[in-house]
Formats: structure tokens, sequence, C-alpha cells
């Protein structure tokens, strides 16, 4: 913004408040005094002037002063002192800037008056310091309420905030065991069948644990963090299913480096085998692809399994809602999925979920 075509907001509030102030007390001066109005609007002017220059002057350097004293007040951050300041402040505010107005005012009109004449007229001293008192008031009350509120969201901001994290944990740790309890008991089937698959279908599991525990110590990881854990997962599902089970992950190397949340795809891919491709004789594969369109990341989780009509009321819903109250707790309305019958020959289900494209 260029200050010398676009005057600052600040200045414009005073503005909206000291002129109408100004024209006032010059009117009310003279039919009082029955002087000339353009003379009142002059001293008028230079007594506003004089006090609201002393009552911002003032509220910056109080609010500078507790800034460096109390560096965690918001509402000194603000640029508000709070009223325990302010008021004596604003007393004494008006009191000099009458005077000095008035001194001002009589230099540039060529009026000699002494001092002690000045404050003997009483009626002239208390109305223009009732005058100024108004717009005073009202303009630091305006900026009270206007930091109270700040604070006020910003209390309100990090209160969601910790709720949004506390919910995200809340649905990381539900969805660690449903994952972990389907792994052990296909370990446990597979033990008394084919005990060097077992081992390695074991080997895997601890591979993907430990990058589970890994992750669940920061909030988001690269996305080719994410393919290396869906990875994992698919090779637990590979050495229980075989051949049935043919899997493609693409992500493009420009891509790799994408903060995406942990296990945000997992739930995804789960469902894609167990509601996909499971039910399905032949088996089938799945699909996990990355790309931008747009100002968006596009994350897919396809499979060619029996489809959406065969999917359960229950149970397949599960991992479709974590990332739907994921993706709105992250994101809001920026972040959203989709699932949809695929559309060509092979059938299946895709999933798409669309996050706003962050570097």
């Amino acid at each position: 913004m260029n200050l010398l075509t676009t005057p600052p907001r600040w200045l414009l509030r005073t503005l909206r408040v000291t002129i109408p102030t100004t024209v006032g007390s010059a009117w009310l001066y003279s039919t009082i005094y029955e002087e000339s109005f353009m003379k009142d609007l002059m001293y008028a002017f230079l007594v506003v002037s004089f006090t609201q220059a002393l009552i911002v002057a003032g509220r910056h350097g109080l609010s500078y002063w507790l800034r460096k004293r109390f560096p965690e007040n918001l509402d000194a951050k603000r640029n508000w002192p709070g009223w325990g300041l302010m008021a004596p402040w604003i007393v004494g505010s008006l009191i000099v800037g009458y005077f000095a107005g008035v001194a001002l005012g009589d230099l540039l009109t060529g009026t000699h008056r002494e001092p002690l004449i000045i404050a003997a007229d009483t009626r002239m001293v208390l109305l223009s310091i009732v005058v100024a008192l108004v717009p005073a008031i009202g303009i630091n009350y305006f900026l009270y309420a206007r930091a109270r509120m700040a604070a006020m969201e910003t209390r309100t901001q990090a209160a969601l905030r910790t709720a949004a994290e506390n919910r995200l944990k809340l649905l990381e740790s539900q969805l660690e065991p449903h994952m972990l309890f389907n792994t052990l008991a296909n370990l446990r089937v597979l033990i008394g069948h084919d005990a060097p698959r077992a081992q390695g279908m074991l080997d895997h599991l601890i591979a993907y644990l430990r990058a589970t525990l890994e992750a669940s110590r920061t909030g988001l990881h690269p996305l080719s963090t994410e393919f290396e854990r869906i990875c994992d997962y698919l090779a637990l599902m590979q050495i229980r299913m075989g051949s049935r089970l043919q899997i493609r992950l693409e992500l493009p190397a420009e891509l790799a480096t994408l903060p995406l949340p942990p296990l945000l795809l997992q739930p995804l891919v789960e469902n894609a085998i167990k509601h996909g491709l499971e039910p399905k004789v032949k088996g089938g594969r799945v699909e996990v692809t990355a790309m931008l369109e747009g100002g968006s990341l596009i994350l897919t989780v396809r499979d060619t399994g029996v489809g959406l009509d065969a999917l359960p009321e229950h149970g397949a819903r599960f991992g479709l809602q974590q990332v739907r109250e994921r993706l709105e707790a992250l994101y809001g309305h920026a972040g959203h999925i989709e699932l949809i019958p695929a559309t060509d020959k092979e059938g299946g289900a895709l999933a798409t979920v669309t996050l706003p494209y962050q570097r």
C-alpha cells in the first residue's frame, strides 16, 4: 500500500471522529460565546488535534512499555495498554491538549492572554474537556473492544487447533489397532500353514510398525514416506494373498517431498483390499497415485475388485470416515474425499483425496 496515495485505516477512523467533533465544537463555542465560527473552528481543531495526538502517542508508548515488560500481554501486542493506564492518560491529555491548543491558537491569531486568564474561564475549560472527552472515549473504547475481540479470536483459534489435534490423535489411535489386529489375525493363520512366509510377513510388520512409531512423533511427513508405508502394508497383504494381489504405486519425483498427514491413505488401501479384492476369487490390482492438478494435490486409491455395489453397510465405512474427519479437521473445506465406481471395463472402485497444494 502506498501511504502517499492511500491513507492508513487508523487515520481515516480518527478523521471520521475528529472532523465532526471539531465542527460541532466550533458551532457550540460560536453559539455560546457569540464569536466567529471560523475562529472557533481553528481553536477547536487545535484542541482536538493536540488531545488526539497525545492520546495516540500515549497509547502506543504505554503499549510498547508493556510489551517490553510483559511480552505475553495480548492487549499490548495490539497496541492497547488497558483502561487502568489509559484512563488517567486520557484525562491528562484532555487538560494538556486544551491549554496547548488554546495557546497555539492565540499565537496564530495574535491574541495575548495570560495563562491564568485562560484557566479562569471555568465554563470554557469544562466545555472543551467534555467535548474532547466524548470522541476520545469513543475511539479508545473502539480500540479496546477490537483488542478484546482479537484476543478472544486468538484464544478460540488456539482452542480449535488443540481440539483438532486431540481429535486427530484419537482417530489415529483408533486406526492403528484396527490395522494391527487385522495383520496379527492374518499372521496367526499363516504361522500354522507356512512358517517361512509368516517370517517374511513378520519382518514387513516390524518395518511397518517402526515407521508408524516414527511418524507418530510428527504431524506431517513427506509423501514419499507415506508411499513407503503403503508399500510395507501391501507387502504384508501380498504374502497372504500371493498372486491374487497386484500392486502399482506411482509417485512423481517432484511430489516426493510434499507434506502429508501420516496414515492418511492407509485406510483407503486397506478398504480396497478387504472389501474390493479379497471377496473376488481372482483378486485384482491396487493402484495408488499422486498428481498435481491446478492448485491441488490429487491422491487416488483404485482397486479392480468387486465394486461399490458389494460394499457392506458397516465396517467398510470406518476407514472412509477416518479420512473424511481428518481432512475436515486439517484442511476444512479445502480437503475432501470422493468414492465412486471405476468407469473402465476392469471395474472396481476409485477413491480420490483432494488436498491444497503445500510446499
